[in-house]
């Protein structure tokens, strides 16, 4: 046997207070681990491109709108194991000397290792494909 729903009367469209917005996307987006977006949008009952919208707007708002590139933050430079000055020449034959490098890690436990000498448009493109 089918089931189905009857509407009956005007319909009209949900409206969310803007608090209600807030916990939402609060919820979607707060960080950790067990927030995602698209639970979040089903348990509530709305399209994740309804969510996303909103966390546009909210960024809008705040004056934080996403940068369409991305940006960088000043990096720490600490001392590695070894600060011993290295006495000889470095070439491609001497593997034991490592190279400068910095490692980014993501989310979900990506790590991208970037090494000294890498082009910034290279690195701006593949933290863009990593999203």
């Amino acid at each position: 046997m089918a089931q189905g729903i009857l509407i009956s009367g005007r319909l009209r469209r949900r409206s969310w207070s803007a608090d209600e917005r807030r916990r939402i996307l609060e919820a979607a987006f707060g960080g950790g681990a067990e927030c995602v977006p698209a639970e979040v949008a089903r348990r509530h009952d709305i399209s994740t491109r309804q969510l996303y919208t909103w966390r546009k707007r909210a960024l809008e708002a705040a004056g934080l709108s996403q940068a369409s590139e991305p940006q960088f933050v000043p990096a720490i430079v600490t001392p590695g194991p070894s600060s011993e000055p290295v006495t000889e020449p470095i070439s491609a034959a001497t593997p034991s000397v490592p190279v400068p490098a910095i490692e980014i890690e993501l989310k979900k436990s990506v790590k991208v290792r970037i090494e000294a000498g890498v082009p910034a448009q290279v690195i701006a493109a593949t933290l863009r494909a990593l999203r």
